[in-house]
Order: structure tokens, then C-alpha cells, then sequence
């Protein structure tokens, strides 16, 4: 009995031992069937997802290239800017990450979420920018909490700095990020989500060259996103820099003179085309754009009764007011209807069928000549010779002289203006011209409509004997080493239409206006300096007659725009200007110094006398 138990004991205990041995060797089956199938099945994907674990990529942001004036000042630099970033995989509980981040920083937590939000789907191991240029303080309060922020990183990057805040403003531009729908354009090849670029003026014409190409770093991390060490290195290329024609001196006078006043100034190299100043006013600070700027403050900025975001030196469409004449003189010269000799006969009054027109002198000029006319600025004088040219006959030469159509700067949003034509006037308004819309012309109100850079263009060309040039920005650009990439010249667009007696005329009736005893711009006579120019009063309202323009108590908003074009000096010039004061009045008491002044700091490097 005894030796049967035994035997069935034994019998059992073998099974259980065989039981036991299948099963570890099913189990070891089983690991060994496992090992094998992610060892050479899926062997490659994981050991690239370990490797991308454990190596990162990390962007290098090339430095956007720097802006100089003609002399070599600096206008446009880059400093350095601190991001913040997270990375969902290594920030896990993210959302606990957050809180902590928040309670560090004082950011709004419900603001880093959302930030979260957008950046979902751009994978787990891509870092998502969740703040931008933050303060020393905030860097020295995430670095003190580093190990308690798993995922966050903080990067240095170059940031865009604008010396002057608002030097310059409306020709060098500014900044901003950049849009989905530019990068869906294929306008900005090697732009990624978050960069900044070029959104007006020279920033946004010359973005190809300015933003460098990106460069990478490949780094070892640990479980907590920590860099461990870098491994491999792709320097950012930076990008070029640009030299303009701009004198900084002039520009900085310009809109010094301008502030507080609405308007622009414009300063041209005569034989060149060169822009020297390009000033309008009121301008915006460019900093602002990248360093953030509040709904708040976008909405005042746009809102703003005088436009600070217009460029009004090349978008800024005004009648040329007395400066035509400079138009009307060699029209008449030209066509014949005039010469040296003519003398017209102003009593302050021209008749023309029921229509009185009135000079801007009551008593009258009495006897003139054209140098004389343009030297006075007599309305009547002109009156008669835009009559006797008819209004295309006027056109035609208007536009030989550049206006009603663009300069060809090349900055974005340029305006044409307009010169006046009785084929115009029939399609746009179904009716015939009328003769007396001609006197107004000839003295250039009515419908000429004309930009400020075109009169500097005008006026540059006068003094030059008659070349019109492309106005001219951009001096050269070179390479970060010094490398010559780009170098700018001159452009002939056009020519003045008249001979060498017209200009001699009308030349010396520029130098009469401020050189001449009678001259409307005579205050600004100048030590040392001869300047030669044309002013201007560019009417916004008329009155009905002469009792009511005495008893009228105007207001600002009506008041008459100031013009005063220039060049300088006279007998052999080498900066024209134009300047525009809208409200101003008078063009020899609120235009005439400011260009003045510009002239003295270009020749003299000083203020006026």
C-alpha cells in the first residue's frame, strides 16, 4: 500500500515538473519570439524612435542682415531675444508643467494653453513656442526652476532693433511675423512658422537678401529634455547687409522739423537720383511691431486722424499748387504761347465768360514776364498761358515731366496722382472739360493730384538740366565678410520737354524766388548759399468771394496745404527737395525752412542761419 502511494506521488510530482518546464519553456518561447520580432521585424523603427528620444534637432535662427546710411551709420541692428519653449513628450504631466510655469512667471495660464492648443499636431518631440522675448527676470526665475520644469527650454535668437525708434520709419519699415497664408505663397522660400519678415518698405522689398538661411544643431538629452551634449553643428547663415543712399543727417533733420505736423519731406542727389531723406510725418515706432504690440494699440495706431502708418511721401496724393507752375512755364515756352519777352498784365482779377478768378495778390502784379510770373508766383500770369495751351496741350507736357504716373521707387504702395485730361474728365464724369477748369489747372488745383517724391523728382530734374531719374534706395548690398553682392546706379526714366532757353527761364525764375527782392520765398535766403525754388498754397476749400474769405474764420482741418520745392546750390546743385505741410498755409513760411534747413544740413552739416 505503501509502495503505491509512493509510486502515485511520484508520478504526479514528475507531471507538475513537466507542467513547470513547459510553461517556462513556452514563456521563454514566447520572450524569444518577442525579442526576435523587435529586434529584426521592427528593429529600424525603434531604434529610430529611441534615437529621436534621446537626439534632438534644434533650430538656429540666422541673423537678419543690418542697415547702414550712406556714411556707414547703423539704422537697423539685431539684439538678442529670449523664446520659451515646451516639448509635450518631455514636459509629461504637461498640464502640471504649465501651472508651474505660470505660478514662476506670472503668465496667464489660460494663455499658455492656448498657445498649447495651436501647436498640437506638430508632433511630440517638436518643441511649441509658447512665449516670446521674455525679461531677464523671467529667464532668471526659469532658470532657477529649470529642474522643476521638465520640456521647457528657453533659446537665444536674434531679435530685430531699430536704433531710432521712429527714424526713418515709412522707407526702412518693419517687421512682423509671418502670416500662414505667406508661408502657403511660396513667396519666402526657407521661412518657417514664427519667423519675422519684411513687411513694408525697404525691410519687405530687399526680404530676399535681409533674412539669412537657418542652420541646426543636433544635441543628446536626457529623459527630461536636458541637453546632455551637442553632437553635430550647421551654422545659421546670416543675412546680407544693405547700404542705402540715405544721409541719416538730412533724414534725422527732416523729421526733426516735421514733428508735430503732418506731412513729408523729400531729398534727392540731382545728378544721381539718390534719395538722401525720405521723411513723413506723423510716423510709428518700428519697435513696437516686433517687440508686440497690443489690439489696443494696433487699433489707435490705425485710427489715428493722420495716418502715421501712410507713407505720405510717395502714397500721399495733394495738389501741386503754385509748384505747377514750374509745369505750366515750360509748357508755354515750349508750345510757343510765351517767350522772354511776353509781359501779360495782372490787375489781381482775370475775367472769362461770367467767372472772375483772382490772384493771391489783390492789388496785382501789374506788367510781368514769365521770370518775373514764376519769381512772384502771379495766379493771372498763368491764367492766361493755361488758357492758351488748352488742358491737353498742358497734360502732355505735365506728364513728360513725370507727374500722374508713378516714379518707379521701388517701395510698395506708390501712387500715381493725376494730370487731367478732357478725354479723362469725359469718362469719368460723362461731361465735356470746361475752359475754366483749365484756369485752375495752370495754377495746379482742380484735378492734378501729385505725390511729394514726384515734385522732388520734377524739381531734381530741373536742376540737372533736365534728366529724370528712377529715385534710387539702395546703394549696394554686401555679404556679413564685406563682399560686394549688389551694386546700385543710376536710371534714366525720362526727359524734360524743353531746350536750353526754357530751362535758362524757368531756372532763373526758381533762383528769383527766394534770390530776388520780390521773391515769395525770400526769407530763406541763405549766407553763403544761393537756392533756388518754387512755393506753394494748395487750396482745400474755396471761398465764394473776397468779403467772405475776410469775415471766414477757417478751420484747422480746411486750412490751405504748405508747399516749397528746391534745389540747391544754384549754380551747381547737388541735393533737390520737396516739402509738404498739409494745413501748413503758406508755403514760405511753413514749408520753405524746413527745406532750407535740410538743404544747410546736406552742403553744411549744420542749422540754418
Amino acid at each position: 500500500m505503501t509502495t503505491h502511494l509512493n509510486t502515485v506521488a511520484s508520478e504526479w510530482f514528475k507531471q507538475r515538473i513537466i507542467g513547470v518546464v513547459l510553461i517556462a519553456v513556452a514563456a521563454f518561447v514566447i520572450l524569444f519570439a518577442r525579442l526576435f520580432y523587435l529586434q529584426l521585424v521592427e528593429g529600424e523603427r525603434l531604434r529610430h524612435l529611441s534615437v529621436n528620444n534621446r537626439i534632438r534637432l534644434q533650430d538656429i535662427e540666422p541673423s537678419r542682415g543690418l542697415i547702414f546710411d550712406r556714411n556707414g551709420m547703423r539704422i537697423a541692428d539685431n539684439r538678442p531675444a529670449f523664446d520659451i519653449y515646451i516639448t509635450l513628450k518631455d514636459a509629461r504631466p504637461a498640464e502640471k508643467t504649465l501651472e508651474k510655469l505660470a505660478f514662476y512667471t506670472d503668465f496667464p495660464i489660460e494663455e499658455l494653453k492656448e498657445k498649447i492648443k495651436k501647436g498640437r499636431g506638430r508632433g511630440a518631440y517638436k518643441p511649441i513656442l509658447i512665449r516670446q522675448d521674455i525679461s531677464w527676470d523671467t529667464l532668471a526665475a526659469i532658470e532657477v526652476h529649470k529642474f522643476d520644469l521638465p520640456g521647457i527650454t528657453v533659446n537665444v535668437k536674434p531679435r530685430r532693433h531699430y536704433l531710432d525708434k521712429n527714424g526713418a520709419a515709412h522707407l526702412i519699415g518693419y517687421l512682423s511675423e509671418i502670416s500662414a497664408n505667406e508661408l502657403k505663397s511660396g513667396k519666402y522660400p526657407g521661412s518657417r512658422s514664427g519667423d519675422f519678415i519684411g513687411k513694408f518698405g525697404v525691410e519687405k522689398a530687399h526680404e530676399n537678401y535681409l533674412q539669412g538661411k537657418h542652420g541646426g544643431r543636433q544635441v543628446e538629452v536626457d529623459v527630461r529634455g536636458r541637453v546632455i551634449r551637442p553632437l553635430k553643428t550647421v551654422a545659421a547663415k546670416p543675412g546680407n547687409n544693405l547700404i542705402l543712399t540715405l544721409d541719416q543727417k538730412v533724414q534725422a533733420r527732416a523729421e526733426n522739423r516735421l514733428s508735430g505736423q503732418v506731412g513729408a519731406a523729400v531729398a534727392i542727389e540731382p545728378d544721381t537720383g539718390r534719395i538722401l531723406a525720405l521723411a513723413s510725418s506723423p510716423a510709428y515706432n518700428q519697435n513696437a511691431f516686433v517687440d508686440g504690440m497690443s489690439a489696443k494699440a494696433w487699433r489707435a495706431l490705425n485710427s489715428n486722424p493722420d495716418h502715421p502708418m501712410v507713407n505720405k511721401a510717395i502714397q500721399g496724393t495733394y495738389p501741386p499748387a503754385s509748384t505747377y507752375k514750374i509745369v505750366t512755364a515750360i509748357a508755354g515756352l515750349e508750345e510757343g504761347v510765351i517767350d522772354q519777352d511776353t509781359l501779360i498784365h495782372c490787375p489781381g482779377w482775370f475775367k472769362l465768360g461770367n467767372r472772375v478768378s483772382r490772384c493771391w495778390k489783390k492789388g496785382g502784379h501789374g506788367k510781368m514776364n514769365v521770370i518775373q510770373a514764376i519769381e512772384q508766383s502771379c495766379d493771372v500770369y498763368f491764367y492766361q498761358v493755361g488758357l492758351k495751351l488748352g488742358i491737353d496741350r498742358l497734360a502732355w507736357h505735365a506728364k513728360a515731366c513725370g507727374l500722374g504716373t508713378r516714379t518707379g521707387i521701388r517701395l510698395d504702395r506708390e501712387k500715381s496722382g493725376l494730370i487731367p485730361t478732357a478725354a479723362w474728365k469725359k469718362r469719368r464724369y460723362g461731361i465735356p472739360w470746361q475752359q475754366g477748369e483749365t484756369l485752375s489747372v495752370a495754377i495746379g488745383q482742380g484735378y492734378n493730384l501729385v505725390t511729394p517724391l514726384q515734385m522732388a523728382v520734377l524739381t531734381a530734374a530741373v536742376a540737372n538740366a533736365g534728366t529724370r531719374y528712377r529715385p534710387m534706395i539702395l546703394e549696394r548690398i554686401e555679404t556679413a565678410e564685406g563682399e560686394t553682392v549688389f551694386q546700385g546706379a543710376p536710371e534714366v526714366t525720362g526727359r524734360l520737354s524743353m531746350t536750353p532757353t526754357t530751362l535758362a527761364l524757368v531756372r532763373r525764375g526758381l533762383f528769383d524766388v527766394v534770390q530776388g527782392e520780390a521773391g515769395t520765398a525770400r526769407r530763406i535766403r541763405t549766407r553763403g548759399i544761393n537756392i533756388s525754388g518754387k512755393t506753394g498754397t494748395a487750396q482745400i476749400i474755396a471761398l465764394k468771394s473776397e468779403e467772405e474769405e475776410e469775415e471766414t474764420e477757417v478751420e484747422d482741418r480746411f486750412k490751405d496745404h504748405a508747399w516749397f520745392v528746391a534745389y540747391a546750390p544754384s549754380e551747381s546743385p547737388q541735393i533737390a527737395v520737396a516739402v509738404i505741410i498739409e494745413h501748413g498755409e503758406h508755403g514760405s513760411s511753413a514749408a520753405a525752412p524746413i527745406a532750407q534747413d535740410m538743404i544747410l544740413a546736406y552742403l553744411r552739416g549744420e542749422k540754418k542761419n
